[in-house]
C-alpha cells in the first residue's frame, strides 16, 4: 500500500529556487474571509495556518504581521516581508490549499517591493549641504559632521529597503497612485518641482514620528496601484489623524488617488488562528 503524504507533510516539501529582486524586498499583503464551517477540521486548518506563517518567518530576513480586520472588507490580514519571492508565492499557495484553504477565501491582495524615495538626497548632495552648513569649522569637526550625516543617510536607506517592523496594536493598509489627469498630471511636472512637493509632504509625516510608523512600498508595474502604504500604530486615532492631515498637503490634495483602506488589530499567528475560530 502506498502511503500518501498528509497536508502538513506537503508543507515541508522543498521550495522552488530562491527568486530575489536586485533591489529591495518583496512585500505581500493578503486579506481573507474566513468561515470555519466550510472545513471538516477547523483545528487542523488552524495548525496549517500557523505552520505556514511561522515557516515563512523562520527564514532569516523574513517577517509576517498578522491582523484581524475591523469592518466587513475581510476577516484576516497577513503582511509578509522578505527577499525571497519564491517564499511569498509558497505562502500564498499554502494558505489556499489543504484544510486551511477550505476555511479561507481570498478577499484582496497587493504585491510590492520596498524602495527608497527617488527624491531623497544623494551622498554628494548630503556632503555639499553639510560642508555649507559648517563652513569655517575645523577639519576634524567637519569630518565628524560628515561622518554622522553619511551614517544617517545609510541608516535611512537600510530602514527603507530592509525594514524590521515592530509589533504595534493596529495595522492599516491602503494602495495609492499619483494622478495623470488633465491639469493634474504628476508625471508631467519637472523633477525639482516634484521633489519640492514631496519635501513638504514628508514634513507632515515627520510630525507624527513616534506615534505612527510608515512603510511605503513600490508597485508600479506589479499591481493595480503604484504604491502601497502600511501604517503601524498603537492608537487608531493616530492613523486617522495622519491621513487627515495629509489630505491638506498639496501632493495629496491635487495628485493622490486612493484604493481601499483596510485596518486591523495585530496578533501572532497562533492568536490569529484562535481569533478566527481555527484553534
Amino acid at each position: 500500500m502506498i502511503e500518501r503524504p498528509t497536508d502538513l507533510e506537503r508543507e515541508e516539501e522543498p521550495l522552488m529556487d530562491p527568486v530575489r529582486p536586485s533591489v529591495g524586498w518583496g512585500v505581500t499583503h493578503l486579506y481573507y474571509r474566513v468561515d470555519p464551517g466550510r472545513c471538516a477540521d477547523p483545528g487542523l486548518a488552524g495548525k496549517q495556518l500557523v505552520a505556514a506563517l511561522d515557516g515563512f518567518a523562520a527564514e532569516p530576513d523574513h517577517q509576517v504581521l498578522c491582523s484581524t480586520v475591523l469592518g466587513l472588507k475581510a476577516d484576516a490580514g497577513v503582511m509578509a516581508l522578505g527577499p525571497d519571492l519564491a517564499r511569498h508565492e509558497a505562502l500564498g499557495r499554502a494558505l489556499g490549499t489543504g484544510m486551511v484553504g477550505a476555511a479561507l477565501s481570498p478577499a484582496f491582495s497587493f504585491v510590492s517591493l520596498t524602495e527608497t524615495s527617488e527624491y531623497m538626497a544623494t551622498p554628494e548632495e548630503t556632503r555639499a549641504r553639510v560642508e555649507a552648513e559648517h563652513a569655517g569649522q575645523d577639519p576634524a569637526g567637519l569630518a565628524r559632521e560628515l561622518a554622522a550625516a553619511e551614517e544617517r543617510l545609510a541608516r535611512y536607506r537600510e530602514d527603507k529597503l530592509h525594514p524590521r517592523l515592530p509589533r504595534k496594536a493596529v495595522l492599516a493598509f491602503y494602495p495609492m497612485s499619483k494622478a495623470r489627469d488633465p491639469g493634474a498630471n504628476w508625471y508631467r511636472l519637472p523633477f525639482e518641482e516634484r521633489r519640492r512637493l514631496m519635501g513638504g509632504h514628508a514634513k507632515v509625516g515627520r510630525r507624527h514620528h513616534g506615534r505612527v510608523l510608515q512603510l511605503i512600498t513600490g508597485a508600479t508595474g506589479l499591481d493595480d496601484h503604484e504604491w502601497g502604504v502600511t501604517l503601524l500604530a498603537d492608537d487608531l486615532a493616530a492613523i486617522k489623524e495622519i491621513v487627515y492631515e495629509m489630505r491638506f498637503d498639496e501632493v495629496t490634495a491635487a495628485y493622490a488617488r486612493f484604493g481601499i483602506f483596510v485596518v486591523g488589530l495585530t496578533c501572532s499567528p497562533a492568536e490569529l488562528a484562535q481569533r478566527l475560530g481555527l484553534a
